[in-house]
């Protein structure tokens, strides 16, 4: 889910909106891979990312002449992890660590999306997490099979290796749910992942879509693409392409002090707004919009970025500095980001 950074990379390589000469071009972008630094099992490790970054601005700024006319005010970055390029797959660390220095100019390609935190700049372009096309391809089920399932869910409910006691993981949102709602007919909820789980959403009237360490995870994407209706679960939300996709008449949102309510909530609902809801998810650009096809289709999420970078031309003559002017800070941050990478 954190790979958008790789697919992003894969994409311009071939992208007529490339230029070689970058003297013609808009925006630079310098693929860095921060979420290719993986424990053995396949997590990514967001602890080194400052460190490979600032060593990719220092070479690119030593190199080149781009970085230094503006320090990044026309430059993008993608930073797929948890809280963006604050770098720490906890909030309260992601907070206290703030937005690299380094990047406060850039435009950040990022999935983390919250209002009023310090881990969304103004300006940056909010984006779906990865989710592999191929293979959700695989599990498609006709269309006009029955949704026999009325809330479905899969996933953590407690993350008892770093939030053992239980009410910081999810702000708690999560563990609400499973206590709520485990012994609920209507509720097909559980930590099993089975090999059914696509089809299963494809049964499903509405895919419970709750924050766990950040606001979103890749079950946005995969309710869009199956058709079943997000009720998202995160307090000041920033969702991807909104300008793409009609999220408030798509979903159902429900704040995090509202769980305990779910099922009143969701019964509630008129069967034909229901039905008005699943004829507006049916639309394939609504699905295309959210998914990074190789090769790319017109309107997937490659091009809703591209529409965003598109927005913010022309760039502002106030972002390019006189010679020799210099705005940000190169020792600000951790002591621990200054090592060399």
């Amino acid at each position: 889910m954190f790979a958008a950074e790789i697919y992003m990379h894969r994409f311009l390589l071939n992208s007529p909106v490339r230029t070689l000469n970058p003297d013609e071009a808009d925006w630079f972008y310098t693929p860095i891979y921060v979420t290719c630094d993986l424990t053995p099992n396949g997590l990514p490790l967001p602890f080194k990312s400052p460190r490979m970054m600032r060593s990719a601005i220092q070479l690119i700024s030593s190199n080149w002449p781009y970085w230094n006319r503006t320090e990044g005010a026309d430059h993008f970055f993608v930073v797929p992890h948890d809280f963006g390029a604050c770098f720490h797959y906890q909030e309260e660390k992601a907070i206290d660590r703030g937005i690299l220095p380094l990047l406060q100019r850039a435009t950040l390609v990022q999935t983390f999306g919250q209002r009023h935190h310090v881990c969304l700049n103004e300006g940056s372009i909010t984006i779906p997490p990865y989710c592999p096309p191929q293979k959700m391809k695989t599990h498609l089920i006709p269309p006009d099979t029955p949704r026999s399932i009325f809330v479905y869910f899969r996933g953590l409910f407690y993350d008892v290796n770093n939030d053992p006691e239980g009410g910081y993981y999810a702000r708690g949102a999560r563990a609400a749910v499973w206590e709520n709602f485990k012994n609920n007919p209507l509720f097909d909820i559980s930590t099993d992942h089975p090999t059914t789980y696509y089809e299963d959403m494809q049964r499903a009237i509405f895919c419970l879509c709750p924050l766990g360490w950040a606001p979103w995870s890749p079950r946005l994407v995969e309710a869009v693409v199956f058709g079943c209706i997000p009720v998202i679960i995160a307090d000041d939300i920033v969702l991807p392409f909104a300008d793409a996709i009609p999220w408030e008449e798509i979903g159902v949102f429900v704040d995090e002090k509202d769980v305990s309510n779910l099922d009143t909530i969701l019964t509630s609902i008129p069967p034909d707004v229901i039905l008005r809801k699943q004829r507006l998810l049916a639309n394939p650009s609504m699905k295309r919009a959210m998914m990074f096809p190789q090769p790319a289709q017109s309107g997937d999420a490659f091009h809703q970025i591209l529409n965003g970078l598109a927005r913010k031309l022309p760039h502002s003559k106030s972002v390019y500095l006189k010679p020799d002017e210099k705005v940000l800070n190169w020792t600000a941050g951790p002591v621990g980001d200054l090592k060399p990478w």
